[in-house]
């Protein structure tokens, strides 16, 4: 211990396995799904020319995510973080690189291209989320191993995907553009091949020999949840804030184009800066944490939240609303830094993957609904619908901090 306190020879050397078996996996892991994410909608535009195919796409890389989730959370127990990871990786660069070579033969932009394209995002889709459940399983076990330092190696974890998220979107609509779709899909298919071949043979022990049936991971995950109540209640008031979140999401190119007369550039950049203010928050809650504990610092990040959050849903100029959109995404970051903590904290090895699942699940289930409330509600009640959504975040922040103020789990302090 006094190694790691100190920077002696043994933190270096645990460093460096972080460094070459967590950091540049994932890393490379992160750009090639941001670049899926973001990158396939713009492919499915620029071979259909079709708005409402592209808003297709982006469906069908979502909804089989969350349908994904239970089964590759209970798949990774089985079997393990780097099997599920390198075999779900080389699975996308065998998938990508089929289908940039089909749409060299397919041109025309006919029927064939289009269906090609689709079963390319619903794949892609399906195949990120195994390698993300097996990601984040790897760096739990490395958090665990780190100790009282583990949300440093979380920090660095939920740093890797900001920044994948902040320059994997803007890369794949270069190559794009610039390039071609061939081009892109190559770049994609070499961020997953360099993901295989970079990450480990092993994690340490990584799974069970239990022989549970797969599809029984949500039932496995949400009976560790239910025991842990520190992190049960953290869980629901992240769900409940991304509600919040999710509707302004949704709601920003219809407020700021239509209602505020921007440019769809101005959305992107708006999503970019909160990116950067994210990735600020981060390296400040990893500071803080070490200081104050889990405790203050996920309560001072909720307020800042909901504050940002009930202030957007009153203001009605472009900049006032980048600057609290952004402030509003630092919140969640750091509450996010204090959840993967906590996580990695209490969840037992032989159930993270399943228990990661559900609790991903859970957290990105109100997105969806929140596209319905959009496409529900007019315009010109769009602003009612945030500041209800805005009123609802901040009770549920509320009463998750009051909650866990009682519970012990978020009483510690990382030294």
């Amino acid at each position: 211990m006094t190694d790691l306190i100190t920077g002696g020879p043994r933190h270096a050397r645990h460093t460096t396995a972080l460094l070459r078996g967590i950091y540049l996996p994932r890393s490379m892991d992160a750009g090639g799904s941001a670049m899926t994410t973001y990158g396939i909608p713009l492919l499915v535009l620029a071979t259909t020319n079709s708005a409402a195919l592209t808003g297709l796409a982006f469906a069908l890389e979502w909804i089989p995510r969350l349908a994904a989730f239970a089964v590759a959370g209970a798949m990774v127990d089985r079997y393990g973080a780097t099997r599920m990871f390198r075999l779900a990786s080389a699975a996308r660069v065998a998938l990508v690189l089929a289908a940039a070579l089909a749409l060299t033969q397919l041109s025309d932009g006919g029927p064939s291209t289009t269906i090609t394209v689709m079963l390319l995002a619903t794949g892609t889709g399906v195949l990120t989320e195994v390698t993300y459940i097996a990601a984040e399983t790897a760096g739990g076990i490395a958090s665990r191993k780190a100790g009282e330092r583990a949300h440093r190696v979380q920090s660095v974890l939920l740093g890797i995907d900001q920044v994948a998220t902040l320059a994997g979107p803007a890369l794949a609509g270069l190559l794009l553009q610039w390039a071609g779709a061939t081009a892109m899909l190559i770049v994609i298919a070499a961020f997953s091949l360099l993901a295989a071949a970079l990450n480990p043979r092993h994690h340490g022990k990584e799974h069970t020999d239990a022989h549970e049936p797969v599809l029984q991971g949500l039932r496995t995950g949400w009976s560790t949840l239910r025991s842990l109540p520190a992190l049960g209640w953290l869980v629901t008031g992240l769900a409940v804030s991304n509600l919040a979140t999710g509707l302004l999401q949704a709601a920003a190119p219809v407020i700021v184009v239509q209602q505020m007369g921007r440019s769809t550039a101005d959305v992107g950049l708006i999503w970019s800066v909160a990116a950067v203010a994210s990735l600020v928050a981060v390296a400040v809650c990893r500071w803080a944490i070490e200081r104050f504990g889990l405790w203050p610092v996920g309560a001072v990040c909720a307020t800042i939240a909901a504050s940002a959050c009930l202030a957007v849903s009153l203001t009605h100029t472009y900049h006032a609303y980048l600057v609290l959109i952004a402030v509003l995404m630092a919140g969640e970051g750091g509450m996010t830094v204090v959840l993967r903590t906590l996580r990695s904290h209490l969840v037992p090895a032989p159930v993270f993957g399943s228990t990661l699942a559900l609790t991903v699940l859970l957290l990105l289930a109100p997105f969806p609904v929140a596209g319905v409330l959009v496409a529900a509600a007019p315009p010109a009640l769009l602003g009612h619908a945030i500041t209800a959504c805005a009123v609802l975040q901040a009770l549920g922040l509320g009463l998750t901090f009051a909650r866990l103020r009682t519970l012990p789990a978020l009483h510690t302090r990382s030294a």
